[in-house]
């Protein structure tokens, strides 16, 4: 099954395009063909439904579901905690997982939980967004073939914004930030790291804004 979680506005999609290819909308499958009907029946979602959070999929059988969701539970400053990542040592990323499946073991509510390297020294990722680092110059992304989700909002900035592929420490100064499709930017602090600079997250902003559109 093809997932992904979206946030409809009344400007369209945020990150549409993004999540056409998650859904796999806009790529010929096994079977020899796309999936034109899932791709036109995103496009009348869009139309049809009323802003808010949606889970859409494409079934076995090539049909879009959407079902609404609750807003999301980040927001800045909540507690973070540190936890291996339920990936294990899978080398690359992976699409994103329906629940139930591997997240949902490490997500709280109130808390924003960093996932790391079985010996707790690198991040991957949060449990509900991709993570950034900025080094002063460029924003810092986990390289390629560290276990995580495929990012629709990660790819869109990294696209648009200078960035660079590096291992970002647990123990680290360096200030981080969390984005995603349906948040956007969330600001997350640890003992002894930097706040992300104002300035760096509002271009990441501008890029997600961008992006925002009425699928075809």
């Amino acid at each position: 099954m093809r997932y992904t979680l979206l946030r409809l506005t009344a400007s369209g999609v945020v990150l549409s395009a993004y999540h056409r290819r998650r859904l796999g909308l806009d790529v010929a499958l096994p079977h020899g063909r796309a999936d034109a009907g899932a791709g036109a029946a995103f496009a009348r979602f869009a139309r049809d439904e009323e802003p808010g959070v949606f889970a859409a999929w494409v079934d076995e059988d090539g049909l879009l579901r959407t079902e609404r969701r609750s807003d999301s539970v980040l927001h800045d400053d909540l507690p973070v905690r540190f936890v291996p990542s339920p990936l294990g040592d899978r080398r690359g990323p992976i699409p994103k997982p329906a629940s139930p499946g591997p997240y949902d073991d490490v997500r709280l509510a109130d808390c924003i939980t960093l996932l790391t390297s079985r010996d707790g020294r690198e991040l991957y990722e949060a449990c509900r967004a991709a993570v950034l680092g900025w080094d002063g110059r460029r924003l810092v992304r986990p390289p390629a073939d560290r276990p995580r989700v495929w990012s629709t909002a990660e790819t869109a900035v990294a696209e648009r914004l200078a960035t660079r592929d590096a291992p970002l420490a647990v123990t680290d100064a360096m200030p981080l930030l969390l984005v995603n499709a349906v948040k956007g930017t969330c600001a997350v602090r640890t003992p002894g790291r930097e706040a992300f600079p104002a300035d760096v997250r509002r271009e990441i902003e501008t890029v997600l804004a961008s992006r925002t559109e009425w699928p075809a």
